[in-house]
């Protein structure tokens, strides 16, 4: 044989072997075993959920998604997917939650670049949250990744990382970010003391996404996707502002921030159903989302003001002495950040002021 044909050979079977690698790679199925264990995986790549881990490249029947106004953590950059079991269906809400069918799988990855100017560049993977759907309810998981960015292991007692980073405006950042361990993932995803996804309602789903095959909005994917079922027409399904889309008002977008923020806890049916201030963007009753409403409890928390929200005063507001703190014993939400969100503050001290003219009746 021929160094020509001895080459081409070569050429040939190696040209067949990636492409076989790479179908292999496409065809990855999710490990619904591992995931329907009592005892979690010790690593993240047990479960199959992606065909490129370091890529954040979902498997088969794993669906990325996001979320039109998302909880603040400390400024990460947040990777969502949502796996479905053959055959099963999602059934729509239109304030809360989805019911997910037992099997399902709600995935973020929490990460941050390098340099936010650059944000497709030297991205580091900090953790990977799980919440399974299994028999018995759901489960939450958080996974911390190697350094080396191949794999994630369970923390069941949590984490605490040293993170730096350029920030937008080009100026250095440095915190010990903090990966909640299993009873803080239950606090906060707790309805009803059950354990309760947060995010994926149809209020913030309701916005377009770019997938492989194009942008669309999500509420029509999921239907067409992910076997959602009696959702309406978008023209009826509810939706809220991005904090940052100035085309709303500050009250709208202040509503629905403080909704994804604090009314997992700040609730009827939440952990802190009995401060009595509930958060939830549909609450209609003004002191109930806080205004010119006593604290239940005149603690340290309340830096000695006398309402959670006093109108025309935000400097005078509980709720934004709180939201303004690093204080372990002063600040909301009490986890998930270690910093101030301070885009998030200025929208809530404009909402406050704006709200001089309302007098107490």
């Amino acid at each position: 044989m021929t160094r020509v044909k001895v080459s081409f050979l070569t050429t040939f079977i190696c040209t067949v072997l990636l492409a076989l690698s790479q179908a292999a790679s496409a065809q990855i199925s999710v490990n619904d075993t591992a995931l329907m264990q009592a005892r979690p995986a010790k690593l993240l790549s047990a479960y199959g959920l992606f065909s490129s881990l370091r890529g954040q490249t979902p498997s088969q029947r794993v669906h990325p998604y996001d979320l039109q106004q998302a909880l603040f953590s400390d400024y990460a950059v947040k990777y969502r997917f949502v796996y479905l079991p053959f055959g099963t269906r999602i059934q729509y809400h239109a304030t809360e939650a989805f019911d997910f069918p037992i099997g399902s799988v709600l995935v973020k990855t929490f990460a941050y670049p390098a340099d936010f100017r650059k944000p497709q560049e030297n991205i580091r993977l900090l953790e990977t949250r799980l919440l399974i759907r299994q028999e018995k309810g759901w489960n939450a998981w958080a996974y911390v990744w190697n350094d080396a960015q191949t794999d994630a292991v369970l923390k069941v007692a949590g984490k605490t990382l040293p993170v730096s980073w350029v920030d937008a405006g080009g100026q250095p950042q440095n915190i010990q970010y903090v990966v909640p361990n299993k009873n803080q993932c239950k606090g906060c995803h707790s309805l009803n003391k059950t354990i309760t996804p947060i995010g994926p309602k149809a209020r913030n789903l309701n916005r377009s996404y770019t997938y492989a095959a194009g942008a669309k909005n999500q509420l029509l994917y999921w239907s067409e996707n992910m076997a959602l079922d009696n959702a309406p027409t978008l023209a009826n399904a509810p939706s809220v502002f991005a904090f940052s889309d100035t085309v709303a008002s500050v009250e709208k977008r202040t509503r629905a921030y403080l909704d994804i923020n604090c009314a997992h806890c700040h609730r009827a049916e939440g952990p802190a159903s009995n401060s009595g201030l509930f958060l939830t963007y549909g609450e209609d009753v003004p002191v109930k989302w806080g205004l010119l409403k006593r604290p239940v409890a005149a603690g340290r928390g309340s830096g000695g003001f006398l309402f959670d929200i006093d109108p025309g005063h935000a400097d005078k507001s509980i709720l934004l002495y709180r939201i303004l703190s690093t204080d372990p014993g002063i600040m909301m939400p009490e986890v998930g950040r270690s910093v101030v969100h301070t885009e998030g503050a200025a929208l809530i001290r404009e909402w406050i002021n704006s709200l001089e003219k309302i007098k107490e009746k």
